[in-house]
């Protein structure tokens, strides 16, 4: 079975806590384990860092970011930062030894893999866990601030996926050919998942919406549906909107919720994220009583599209609470 599109969202409570603890505990045994085996299926310190194009991204980073989180370095030969970047890069995936792997990708040999994650300059870097897109940073960064960044991206695949990463054995052939990962077990609501997505992709956003309210009545902490759901529910909003007039309201109307949050809703599906946040928070300052209570639950909505542990998120959050406070 291939892995879904899954993200880092959900509700922290004592429940994600101890399902988090779970999940790292299992990770570390899974790793322990391989070692006692001798390693089978370890890949040499040099197999951490690859070189993917876009005939090997599905494969080398979408299939393996379900067993370790991918780093992505979007670099080129005449960008001078990239130079300074990508060497600090591939040290500390060796020194990482196996807890993420780090995928060079040339953005002048492969613009349309810049194009699909968004890329406006270089170096940017990027992580995939569990199939799941999200940008770490962009430009120099000092190594401090990158292991700090890293070290949170391991925490996150092994707490919230239970990620094991890679066994590294320096005596390993480098390149040598590994095991297929074993398939992901098959779940109580796969079959109404994997029907979400279908309608999904077949453009019935109606079914897709039903399909994962379905999911979520039976289990409600379904961080997969809920994070469908808010998809499905948005592309929904936005299918049979005028762009044009919704931009136009919002100009005319700068302290009208509703106008607002119409094209807050259209930033984020056309990548503004920024945008969309920073349009929501602006509104709450200048609105009260319902009004602004619809724009906060608009804003809290698109904080689940997006992902929990996006930095863009999380800055917004810190946003919000000085608007609301």
């Amino acid at each position: 079975m291939q892995p879904r599109n899954m993200s880092m969202s959900g509700v922290v409570d004592l429940a994600a806590v101890k399902q988090a603890q779970e999940a790292k505990a299992k990770a570390e045994q899974a790793r322990a384990e391989a070692a006692r085996t001798g390693g089978a299926g370890a890949v040499s310190p040099a197999d951490l860092v690859i070189d993917v194009d876009e005939a090997g991204f599905e494969s080398e980073v979408l299939q393996r970011s379900t067993e370790v989180p991918v780093v992505i370095d979007f670099w080129a030969e005449w960008c001078e930062p990239c130079k300074q970047l990508s060497p600090v890069l591939e040290r500390l995936a060796v020194e990482y030894n196996g807890r993420f792997l780090l995928a060079k990708i040339d953005v002048d040999a492969n613009q349309t893999l810049m194009q699909q994650f968004g890329v406006q300059g270089i170096p940017a870097v990027f992580a995939v866990v569990a199939g799941q897109a999200l940008p770490l940073f962009q430009g120099a960064a000092g190594e401090q601030q990158i292991r700090q960044t890293l070290d949170q991206l391991v925490q996150v695949g092994e707490e919230r996926f239970g990620l094991t990463g890679l066994v590294v054995d320096p005596e390993a052939e480098p390149g040598a050919e590994r095991p297929a990962a074993p398939e992901r077990p098959a779940g109580p609501h796969d079959a109404a998942l994997d029907a979400a997505v279908q309608a999904m992709d077949a453009g019935d956003l109606g079914g897709a919406v039903q399909a994962y309210k379905n999911v979520l009545a039976e289990e409600p902490a379904n961080a997969e549906a809920k994070l469908g759901l808010a998809q499905a529910e948005l592309l929904q909003r936005v299918q049979n909107a005028d762009p044009q007039k919704v931009r136009q309201d919002a100009a005319d109307k700068p302290g009208d919720a509703q106008a607002q949050i119409a094209a807050a809703d259209l930033d984020l599906v056309g990548g503004h994220v920024e945008d969309a946040f920073g349009r929501l928070i602006d509104t709450v300052r200048v609105t009260a009583g319902d009004d602004r209570d619809a724009v906060r639950l608009r804003l809290l909505e698109l904080f689940e599209v997006v992902g929990a542990d996006d930095p863009r998120v999380t800055a917004a959050r810190r946003a919000l609470a000085r608007a609301l406070f």
